[in-house]
């Protein structure tokens, strides 16, 4: 199957976009929801005491800590990546644990089923409902974890907002079915984030960024009042939505483990970061624009009470690094030496990352080689990992 096609200029998903003007130079935010209703119940607790971010890479493959162990297989020699899939800009590649397809999504709007490494037929099509200026398009979708029925869908509408829907799925998204959860205004073209994922608390998490331009020009970073800047909380039975978690700049991609978000923060000038937190702790800062990464950035005095640092910052230009990728943790089976650690990239960079819960980062570009401009991560039903890049899926594999 051959899709690929010359995109007219680069598109940089997540970029810093230090020098941007806002697309719209409207500072008002509006914000719109379904009827309010009960939201499920989840605990808060205290965010954890910031700690120092790492910012060491090591070469040697990390230790097992999955139930898979070296015993069972052949020594990993090295991990690789297997062959390509052509697509056009994938963005999304999801599917739900014990699932023998997923859903393959490109920027587009165009979504296709996915199984056994192909690219299968076209299941979905939002292209007339969304734009793919700056950094907009279909950004984010993931299934119901409990009901086959149901796929939920984030997107940019024509006027460049974020809308975040429900679909009946039948093996086909239909379009006709649509119902809004979540309806954001959107003051620029850029950091509009793009993620979109279930917790264990059965609320849906939506990654949205400081509204855009540079320098938090609307901001949003530092204000809990807006559901910009953060990551917000939505029942998909209907409700208020919530911002839970702020202080970020363009969480472009994060990652719920378990208990454990995973965030990799596209940072401006100098350093992309990613953090972790309890995914049921409301009201954490993370300290975009205080901070930047660890650093004071937007502020005279640099109070970082209450601010919960990153576990990880990369410094701008470090093997390339301009725009953070995440990201996702492994629990496959196929590589069990990986369990645990969450895999990032870079767009610019196209390095291939990991970094596990202290913050020791290990270095696999040696091994897989650069991939190009990565955009996204994948996941299929069997835990396994794909990198996605402006025009190509990459299943990461072990050689033993």
């Amino acid at each position: 199957m051959n899709r690929r096609v010359a995109l007219p200029f680069v598109v940089l998903i997540a970029v810093a976009c230090s020098d941007g003007s806002p697309a719209n130079t409207t500072a008002s935010q509006a914000v719109t929801a379904p009827p309010a209703s009960a939201a499920p119940s989840v605990p808060s607790t205290r965010p954890p005491t910031p700690a120092e971010p790492t910012t060491s890479v090591v070469a040697e493959m990390p230790t097992s800590t999955s139930s898979v162990t070296s015993t069972t297989l052949p020594e990993l020699r090295a991990l690789a990546y297997g062959e390509a899939i052509e697509a056009d800009f994938p963005i999304v590649l999801t599917a739900r644990p014990g699932d023998d397809f997923a859903l393959l999504a490109e920027r587009s709007g165009t979504i296709y089923r996915f199984a056994d490494g192909k690219v299968g037929d076209q299941v979905g099509d939002l292209t007339g409902r969304t734009i793919t200026n700056g950094e907009r398009g279909l950004l984010g979708m993931v299934r119901h974890p409990q009901d086959d029925s149901r796929v939920f869908v984030h997107y940019s509408d024509p006027e460049g907002d974020t809308i975040v829907s429900e679909f009946r799925f039948d093996g086909i998204v239909d379009v006709s079915s649509e119902r809004v959860l979540l309806s954001v205004e959107q003051p620029a073209a850029n950091h509009n984030g793009g993620m979109i994922q279930f917790g264990p608390d059965g609320a849906l998490y939506v990654g949205l960024g400081d509204g855009g331009a540079s320098d938090d020009a609307f901001g949003h970073g530092q204000n809990p009042d807006t559901l910009l800047g953060g990551i917000v909380r939505l029942d998909p039975e209907g409700g208020d939505p919530r911002l839970w978690q702020y202080g970020l700049r363009n969480p472009w991609r994060f990652w719920i483990d378990g208990e454990d978000i995973w965030i990799a923060d596209v940072g401006q000038d100098s350093y992309e970061e990613i953090d972790l937190a309890p995914i049921a702790a409301d009201g954490i800062n993370y300290g975009w624009s205080i901070m930047e990464g660890a650093h004071c950035f937007n502020s005279s005095s640099c109070d970082q009470e209450g601010l919960t640092l990153p576990l990880v910052e990369i410094e701008r230009g470090d093997g390339g690094s301009c725009s953070i990728t995440g990201g996702v943790v492994y629990r496959g089976t196929a590589i069990p030496e990986l369990d645990g650690r969450f895999l990032f990239s870079d767009y610019c960079g196209g390095y291939l990352r990991s970094v596990d819960r202290s913050g020791r980062v290990s270095d696999h570009t040696e091994e897989v080689g650069q991939a190009g401009a990565v955009v996204s991560f994948g996941m299929d039903g069997r835990g396994e990992v794909y990198v996605l890049t402006t025009d190509q899926v990459l299943p990461l594999v072990p050689k033993r």
